[in-house]
This record gives structure tokens, sequence and C-alpha cells, in this order.
């Protein structure tokens, strides 16, 4: 054990050391030797790498990797998971973690000109347990959509963060600008878009009475898991009601850049919002 004479001394040339060079720099060469040559668990070139020991079809795992975000050709050290199999769960976990927990950074919704409406959830807490609250407004949210939006409208579309505020993040700004320049292309009446924090996907039902939309969507980030934390949908509905059953409700789901991309399911959504128009329907009573 050390004596104190002895830990005041080698307290004493550590601050003499750095009154001699009191610059980062060594520190900053210690922490790039220490990261040099580190591998991003996370990235699609460290995932594609199978990690069994013995591998008969080595192209054919991989081509199989490729084309799913299942954990596959991972291997096991005895009865555990690998180290790096381990390691990405955990980073996974935590994107997913961080998808519900943060909100979409205003930059995007000032990009896109989006005002905001609040639901009756007063935070984040609040909207993870409360999700009766995630689908109603207070009043004056209602009035700031009537009063920026127009009311008896072909379409109303607008986003909400719901599960994931990474989803909004990742694909808003592809797929918004396709869906309302694809509306306005085939002649339909559309109000401004908007964004609604804390939102859950029933809230549309309250936009659809409060505007007399004829038909509204949203589109909402999706719950996340550890394939992605991306995911976002889109819900439509022909003359929503509050109250009304989920099967109401026509879903395009998927909306990321490992499934459906944001603007290819934009462009697919014009069309369905034109088809359920025509049809005067939507959910299950469209393929009646």
């Amino acid at each position: 054990m050390l004596t104190q004479s002895q830990i005041d001394a080698i307290a004493e040339a550590v601050l003499q050391s750095l009154k001699a060079d009191p610059s980062p720099k060594n520190t900053k060469k210690m922490q790039t030797t220490e990261t040099e040559g580190l591998e991003d668990m996370t990235s699609p070139e460290v995932r594609s790498v199978p990690l069994l020991d013995h591998i008969e079809d080595r192209e054919g795992l991989e081509r199989m990797m490729a084309r799913t975000t299942a954990r596959i050709g991972v291997g096991n050290c005895g009865p555990r998971l690998k180290t790096r199999t381990m390691l990405t769960l955990r980073a996974d976990h935590a994107a997913a973690r961080d998808a519900v927990f943060k909100d979409v950074g205003q930059e995007l919704l000032d990009r896109l000109g989006l005002f905001t409406v609040e639901t009756q959830c007063k935070s984040k807490d609040e909207f993870l347990t409360r999700p009766d609250l995630g689908r109603l407004f207070p009043e004056e949210s209602l009035e700031m959509i009537r009063s920026k939006c127009g009311r008896d409208m072909d379409v109303q579309v607008y986003a909400s963060d719901g599960l994931s505020s990474t989803a909004i993040e990742a694909n808003l700004e592809n797929i918004l600008p396709v869906i309302m320049d694809g509306l306005k292309a085939k002649g339909l009446k559309t109000g401004a878009p908007f964004f609604v924090k804390n939102g859950r996907v029933a809230a549309m039902d309250q936009v659809s009475e409060a505007l007399n939309a004829t038909v509204t969507c949203v589109l909402i980030g999706e719950r996340p898991g550890l394939a992605t934390a991306e995911s976002m949908s889109a819900y439509i509905a022909y003359k929503a009601v509050v109250g009304m059953p989920e099967a109401r409700r026509t879903v395009v789901s998927n909306i990321h850049s490992k499934g459906i991309p944001a603007v290819e399911a934009g462009a697919y959504i014009v069309d369905v919002i034109q088809k359920i128009l025509e049809a005067k329907a939507s959910g299950v009573e469209l393929k009646k």
C-alpha cells in the first residue's frame, strides 16, 4: 500500500508534467492510438460478415444475409452469443430507445414548413404510459389546426412522431414532398401539412372531424425493433371519425431504406389515396 508521502510525490510529478506541456496533444495522440483500427459494429460492412466457424457455402450465406435484417450466420461461443453479436444487439437496442425518447429536430420541421401541435400528453413518459391521451388534442391544438389547414379538403396529410422520431427524421423529407406534389398533380384539394408531437395513430380521427376532410393520412413512426429504428407507416382513412374500428384504416408499412424506400412509398400512397376516394371506402371495406 502506498504511503501518503508517496501519493503526494506522484501527484506532484503529474502536476509538474502538466505544467510543462499543458496542451492536449499527448492526450489526443493516446486517444487516436487507442481507437485506431476499431470497427463500427453497426455498419453494413461489418454486419455482412458471417461469424460461423465452419461454413460450407459462404457465398450462399452472404447472399442470404444481404437480403434480410434477421440475425443469421452469427454463430455462438459455447452456449452464448459471440462478443460481436452481443455488442451489436446492445447498439441496436440503444438506437431503438433513442428513437422512442428523443424529439424530432426542429430544423427538419422548419425546412418542410410544418407547424407543430401537441396532443394531451404533457411529456414523453405520459405519452408512453397513457396512449389514450396521445389520441386526443386539447382545444387550442384543434383551433390551430382549423385555422391553418382549411376545411372540407379532399385530403389532409400530417406527420407524427409516434413511437419513433428517428423514422420521421430518416424519411419525412423524402416522402412528404412526393405525396403533396402527387396529390396536387391529380387535382385534389389538400390542407396544409403539419406535425403532431406525442401522437398516436387514432389522433387522425379528431383531425378528420375537425377539418371535415374526406381522406386523412398520417405519416407516423412505428415501434422500433432491433432490425431498424427507422420504420415509418402511413395510415389512411376515408371520413375518419372518433371511435371508428381500426379495420377502417388502410396501412402502408415498412417505409425505410431497407424496406419500401420513402420516395417509392410516397408515389404509392398517392395512388392508394386516389383509389380510396374513388371507392369511398378504406381499410377492409376497400377490398369489397
